[in-house]
């Protein structure tokens, strides 16, 4: 049995004097045990034509909008592959990409794809090291995209150096990689708490904090990619999500509803991950109706909102991985190993808003984890998607031991 049987691949063709390399690709892909389909720009087949891929593939290629009358459903293409494999991709097709134009289908089934993306870059030297093109590869990269490395060396052009696209061995073991890495969390269910909650004072104020949810959605991303079923339970926030068709999003407003929404998923969990920020008081009797402001002062009385953290800590099994967050500006470690004992979990993530660039709103973080061991362990200001895989290592590395 291949590395990767069972697995739908969708291989995007575009119009590159390496096209011919898709087609080495795709026999290796097949030698795997790849359940493969071909989509191609017009341009494409300018170098390789239609024949030899549904040759190969034994069906038929898809390249238009419309074939015979009738429109190609680039939505379906999408949702059915694994992971779509854009090999060669030519500076055009990237900028497309970037820029979220469609005037093919392969751009359409792009943007519509439910599935991982994989893009392996082909272009002239010149080309590859312009800006608007190093700019672009960014720009998909933070999408969520996966970048094969150029090779180096002969270009078509007559120059030598990085460019090329990479040789279909290498490909295919980057192929391999990314399914081996995103199996390591499947079977597992994963529940996420983010974003903060907001406590009604009546129909119009709030009591709420600064958060935006984008550290919790960043590693509900992260924890999907590799195989997870992630239930994000998400207070108010505007943060972009991307789509997985393993990540289900449940939209909360209040403490008590994400409360309640935790606890009725809590025996069906392995891991728990809780990075709202929620919050820890709420009004005893909001109003029905808008407060009317009529005098100088306005008093209201608190309550304490349920701790879901140490909910799910006094109940969990012994087979159950309860990760917390901690938000500290004094005695940092100190009031974090309270909380990680207090709650029983099995370690905490801790950030200071007193860092610069860190914390509420911002798209990058400095944390440190606390295991329940007394292990510590700092990490680097990075971007928040890459804390969050820093936080899913973490994960696997306990559920490889403990689950």
């Amino acid at each position: 049995m291949g590395r990767l049987s069972g697995k739908k691949i969708l291989i995007g063709v575009t119009g590159s004097i390496a096209a011919y390399k898709a087609l080495i690709l795709l026999r290796l892909l097949q030698k795997e045990g790849a359940d493969i389909k071909v989509v191609m720009t017009e341009a494409a087949k300018d170098f390789v034509g239609e024949l030899s891929f549904s040759t190969l593939t034994d069906t038929a290629v898809y390249s238009g909008l419309f074939k015979n009358n009738e429109w190609s459903n680039h939505v379906e293409l999408g949702m059915w592959a694994d992971l779509f494999v854009i090999a060669p991709a030519t500076a055009n097709t990237i900028s497309k990409m970037a820029n979220g134009i469609v005037d093919n289908l392969l751009t359409a089934v792009y943007l519509s794809a439910k599935c991982p993306v994989m893009v392996a870059p082909a272009m002239d030297l010149d080309m590859w090291k312009h800006p608007a093109t190093l700019n672009n590869i960014k720009t998909i990269e933070s999408y969520g995209n996966q970048i094969v490395p150029v090779g180096d060396g002969h270009l078509a052009s007559g120059l030598n150096g990085p460019g090329r696209l990479a040789e279909p061995d290498d490909i295919l073991n980057n192929i391999c990689a990314f399914f081996i890495k995103s199996n390591k969390l499947q079977n597992k269910k994963i529940l996420i708490t983010a974003g903060p909650t907001y406590e009604a004072i009546d129909p119009v104020r709030f009591i709420g904090n600064r958060s935006s949810g984008k550290m919790g959605i960043r590693i509900a991303e992260e924890a999907a990619k590799h195989g997870a079923s992630v239930n994000l339970i998400l207070g108010p926030s505007d943060e972009e999500i991307k789509q997985f068709p393993n990540l289900h999003i449940t939209r909360v407003e209040s403490a008590d509803q994400m409360y309640l929404e935790s606890m009725t998923q809590v025996a069906e969990t392995d891991i728990f991950i809780l990075a709202a920020a929620v919050a820890d008081y709420m009004v005893l009797n909001p109003s029905t109706e808008k407060i009317k402001k009529s005098e100088n002062s306005l008093s209201l009385e608190l309550i304490k909102t349920k701790d879901i953290a140490a909910s799910i800590g006094k109940i969990k099994r012994t087979n159950q991985v309860l990760i917390g967050f901690a938000l500290e500006t004094e005695n940092i470690i100190e009031n974090a190993k309270t909380k990680l004992n207090k709650k029983n979990m099995d370690f905490i993530v801790i950030n200071s808003p007193k860092i610069q660039n860190t914390a509420f709103g911002f798209d990058t973080n400095k944390i440190s984890i606390l295991f329940s061991n007394g292990n510590l362990k700092e990490f680097e200001l990075k971007a928040k998607s890459e804390v969050a895989k820093d936080i899913i290592n973490e994960v696997i590395q306990i559920t490889n031991n403990e689950i």
